[in-house]
């Protein structure tokens, strides 16, 4: 398999990936933790896991994902409030129909919540 690899600010190094790789969810997509029940608005996607070592350690072995994934980053939300979150694919169910999420930095981002969705910003968009 061709591999890639690209600069990693929160690893603080080199990731090693395929250089084609299949993520099931977009930019925008409104997703919901498998196990923990929280959402999100997916912002971000590497093709493998690539945050720090300390990150993936601190996992219990029990429930560590595959690196060898797509990783997103979402604005997330919980009953206690908002945050950012780092999941692994094979965690990750699609929520449109849950409706909007609450996350202070979406207006940044996103157009408003529309058709199961968020769309990026126009200025945004290439």
């Amino acid at each position: 398999m061709e591999r890639a690899s690209f600069f990693s600010p929160q690893a603080g190094r080199l990731i090693e990936a395929p250089r084609h790789s299949a993520a099931r969810f977009a930019i925008g997509d409104v997703v919901r933790h498998r196990h923990f029940g929280f959402r999100g608005v997916v912002f971000d996607i590497d093709p493998v896991f690539a945050n720090s070592e300390e990150w993936y350690e601190a996992i219990p072995i029990e429930v560590r994902p595959r690196r060898e994934q797509p990783f997103y980053h979402l604005f997330a939300e919980n009953d206690e409030g908002s945050y950012i979150a780092y999941v692994s694919q094979q965690n990750l169910i699609a929520d449109a129909e849950g409706g909007p999420v609450d996350h202070p930095q979406l207006a940044g981002l996103f157009e408003p919540f529309a058709g199961g969705r968020y769309r990026l910003r126009r200025a945004l968009r290439h």
